[in-house]
């Protein structure tokens, strides 16, 4: 199931956010124990570098990851930590 739900997550931030570089991490084993995790949420690092974070702030950059997959947040997604970088900052 987690691999399909990392699956859903690439291809919705790869069809929003077109990025150049994409990586996406499962850290929920890291965090076994804890509330989201009884609830059935992962916790996920993601790192994306896209044209479209050009000129943006920050707040700004991860509001459009998290519209990306805001219906997952909270029931399949518990924590994402994102790292959303524009191809000059890399």
């Amino acid at each position: 199931m987690s691999d399909t739900r990392m699956e859903r997550m690439r291809s919705r931030f790869q069809a929003a956010l077109a990025p150049l570089e994409l990586t996406l991490d499962d850290d929920s084993a890291l965090h076994a124990g804890h509330a989201g995790a009884a609830s059935g949420g992962g916790h996920y690092n993601v790192r994306i570098v896209s044209l479209q974070f050009e000129g943006l702030k920050l707040v700004t950059r991860h509001r459009l990851v998290y519209d990306s997959v805001h219906d997952m947040m909270h029931k399949e997604i518990h924590a994402l930590a994102i790292t959303a970088l524009a191809p000059s900052e890399v």
